[in-house]
């Protein structure tokens, strides 16, 4: 394949010079890491097809995503289709690593005892089995988490209940997890507990429900994923044939988003290279940003250079950033390594700094925009720091109808403001990435509005927020619309033009007609709403002389009332009875009704897994889901193949944010409390404030199984893992800021709040000031 077809950069041909051996890639963000791996395949595949008598012989290429195989594998494709005329998909192998083990476990399943059409279960049905085995658990251990709750929220224990189950099932995952990292059953944990002075709850929680979770996965003939690569494993390791078979056919392997490797991945890739040793590995440490909820650790990659360093390669150029923001991630580098206040060095960034494209790349560097960097230093609210960034982007936008724009933050959840803020603007806007759509959040908040409502309707407040927040947007204006008098100008909406749907919410009150906004008004000042709701002798309605004034609006009230009984009375019914009545009759989209039937199943399960669950429990639980704090499988959007939309503004977290890019950026809410230093004095996600000695009672568990695992518990130093798990947690959103950074290819703005703990505000992380420094100094 010829380098005329093809212009590479200097540092791209050094990598394109590989005949064999070991080689280990540094790819900063933006470096056409894809690119190059695709051509070093497609030059290799011609290799291994050159030689005749390696017929069945591939270039094996293993990536993490779906989404990352089929872009390989049209990359290779075109390279070689275009210089050879080769057909698609002869030559070479393209698999995610759990496919990869899957394609080993499944040509030899009786290996590892497994029978030919063994099953793998989904993600959603082990979170089923986890959760079904953690509440059984919890019935019947209530006391397994009281050690460690400080006196005081002992004594109100039904106000942590949700935090604690939550913590529960994050530390059955992560025991899972972990002891399949370590390739030790159940079972063993189990014996060694037993030769154990003293009492354990936590682990022995934990070895409980891994145990109840193997047992399941037996029961049902299937593994999961997490058991693909063990098992893969064991099966390369009893029968050598086997192996040395495997060895052959994939004479060369090429691993991409190598930092995102575990120990278990990279022992099967060793034993797939150890007879040829032909072995490249890509990817960017400084981009591993999944290391605090899975077991990926960057520091393979590392090693792997270092252990290879005759063949180490940096990819340094890249073409995607105006300089001034490449200097602002090259110094957070620098600074990460020689001035940050707690991380020690192995848990710093690491090199290669980023470098511009040289005069003639094909992908030359943007020019700057008119300010290429902010960092908005006033200390301000949650709200006030939307604001600002709202009203900034109303100021840029009508200027930049063809740029692209993102505002990218920590957590789901305040992504939900954000998009919230920005349609009460008027303000296009993408939330795709997200992990629910709009549209699906604001139907399970109707749900949980309602829900919240009925299930204590003494509240006049709640009564309002369910007339204009809910009932109004969904079936007032179709009402209206039945009757003649539809037309009437004053019930039209106040922004001309405006339609309302009902996959969309109206909760912007500004936007409702005024009568509408008037009466809900009155039912906020309302101190017996049961006057309006069950009038007995004396209809409150009576007294409000104005509704027959106006069009249509008594009949539509008198509908709201006629819901709310049907409603109310309905409460007897079993909660997912109840909410599908609510959604027959709020919603007409299709994709709604069927969101409001997965809801219905997914409470009564809750439900029948917690008995002293309420209503407002179960409103809770929609309401997490609707400001995407919590998933819907089956309603997630994919993201696969996204393009940022011109002139639309993507909101995103930060995760999702990754390897996309955007003319200007807003990274908010960088403050010590997403992004803390690793400093004692900071706050921690993972700590929960009705602890004791602010354990992070899920690393203090993992730390528990690893020294089990060795054999005993007399070397466990409580609070050690939680220190730990400070610098862990510090290093990851400290990546995690440099990948935010490295998406803004002209402009980046950035922002910190100081969150909604009054008695102890958050301050700016430590790299926000930082960074704010130094582009003070540049300036």
């Amino acid at each position: 394949m010829s380098d005329t077809a093809v212009k590479l950069r200097p540092a791209q041909a050094h990598i394109l010079n590989y005949e064999g051996g070991c080689m280990g890639v540094s790819a900063v963000p933006g470096s056409g890491k894809t690119f190059t791996l695709s051509l070093l395949a497609a030059r290799l595949v011609e290799h291994v097809l050159a030689q005749e008598s390696l017929d069945d012989r591939e270039v094996l290429v293993v990536t993490f995503t779906n989404s990352a195989v089929e872009n390989f594998r049209n990359r290779i494709a075109t390279f070689l289709n275009r210089e050879r005329g080769l057909l698609p998909g002869v030559g070479y192998r393209v698999r995610t690593l759990h496919a990869l083990a899957h394609d080993i476990v499944r040509e030899r399943p009786a290996l590892v005892g497994l029978h030919e059409g063994f099953g793998i279960v989904d993600e959603r049905t082990s979170a089923e089995i986890i959760r079904e085995a953690v509440q059984g658990y919890l019935r019947t251990h209530p006391e397994t988490f009281s050690p460690f709750i400080l006196p005081d929220y002992l004594q109100r224990a039904r106000t942590i209940e949700r935090y604690i189950q939550d913590d529960a099932l994050e530390i059955a995952n992560a025991v899972i997890r972990v002891g399949k990292d370590l390739r030790v059953e159940p079972y063993e944990l189990q014996a060694r507990l037993r030769r154990q002075s003293g009492t354990w709850p936590l682990i022995e929680f934990g070895i409980h429900i891994y145990a109840d979770y193997q047992r399941s996965l037996q029961t049902r003939g299937a593994v999961d994923f997490n058991d693909l690569i063990v098992l893969a494993l064991r099966a390369l390791d009893a029968d050598p044939n086997y192996l040395e078979r495997l060895q052959e056919r994939w004479p060369y392997v090429l691993e991409d988003e190598a930092q995102d490797s575990t120990a278990l991945q990279e022992a099967m890739l060793r034993r797939l290279t150890a007879r040829r040793g032909n072995w490249v590995r890509v990817g960017d440490p400084n981009q591993a940003i999944t290391t605090t909820f899975t077991s990926a650790n960057p520091e393979f990659l590392v090693a792997f250079t270092q252990e290879y360093s005759e063949q180490a390669r940096d990819l340094p150029n890249s073409g995607r950033s105006a300089w001034p923001i490449i200097e602002i991630a090259n110094h957070l580098i620098e600074w990460s390594r020689t001035r940050h206040p707690v991380l020690p060095q192995r848990l710093a960034l690491t090199p290669p700094r980023i470098e511009p494209t040289l005069v003639g790349d094909p992908q030359p560097n943007p020019d700057a925009g008119q300010v290429p960097h902010h960092f908005f230093e006033r200390a301000m609210t949650p709200e006030q720091e939307i604001g600002i960034v709202v009203s900034s982007l109303r100021r840029w936008l009508p200027d930049h109808p063809d740029a692209t724009v993102a505002v990218l933050t920590l957590e789901g959840g305040r992504c939900f403001h954000i998009t919230e803020a920005l349609a009460a603007a008027g303000l296009p806007f993408d939330d795709s990435l997200l992990r629910t759509s709009t549209a699906t959040r604001a139907a399970a908040q109707a749900l949980a509005t309602v829900l919240d409502y009925i299930a204590q309707p003494a509240a006049g407040s709640r009564l309002e927020q369910v007339w204009s927040e809910v009932w109004w947007p969904r079936r007032g204006p179709s009402l209206l619309a039945q009757r003649a008098q539809a037309a009437a100008p004053v019930l039209a909406p106040a922004a001309a033009g405006e339609t309302i749907h009902h996959a969309v919410p109206a909760t912007r009150k500004q936007d409702l007609p005024e009568p509408v906004k008037t009466f809900a008004a009155a039912l906020r000042k309302l101190d017996t709403p049961e006057s309006f709701l069950f009038p007995a002798g004396h209809d409150w309605l009576n007294q409000i002389g104005w509704l027959d004034s106006v069009d249509g609006l008594r009949a539509a009230v008198e509908a709201f009332r006629s819901d709310l009984q049907r409603w109310t009375r309905a409460t007897v019914l079993p909660a997912d009875e109840l909410v599908l009545t609510l959604g027959n009759d709020l919603f007409v989209d299709p994709a709604d009704l069927a969101l409001a039937h997965f809801l219905a199943v997914h409470l009564a399960k809750l439900a029948a897994e917690n008995p002293t669950y309420r209503l407002p429990d179960l409103a809770g639980e929609l309401g997490n889901i609707a400001t995407n704090r919590k998933r819907m499988p089956g309603f997630d959007e994919d993201a696969q193949g996204y393009e940022p939309k011109r002139g639309k503004v993507t909101v995103a977290t930060m995760h999702a944010a990754k390897g996309l890019e955007w003319d200007r950026v807003y990274l908010i809410s960088v403050n010590n409390y997403n992004f803390p230093s690793g400093a004692p004095d900071d706050a921690y996600r993972g700590e929960r404030w009705f602890t004791r000695d602010r354990l992070n009672l899920i690393a203090e568990t993992l730390a528990q199984v690893r020294q089990l695992h060795m054999g005993t518990l007399d070397d466990y130093v409580p609070g050690e893992a939680t220190r730990q798990a400070r610098l862990e947690v510090a290093a990851e959103r400290l990546r995690l800021l440099y990948v935010g950074i490295t998406r803004a290819r002209r402009e980046l703005i950035v922002t910190y709040n100081t969150g909604r703990r009054e008695n102890n505000p958050s301050a700016p992380a430590a790299a926000f000031e930082a960074l704010q420094r130094f582009c003070a100094q540049a300036r």
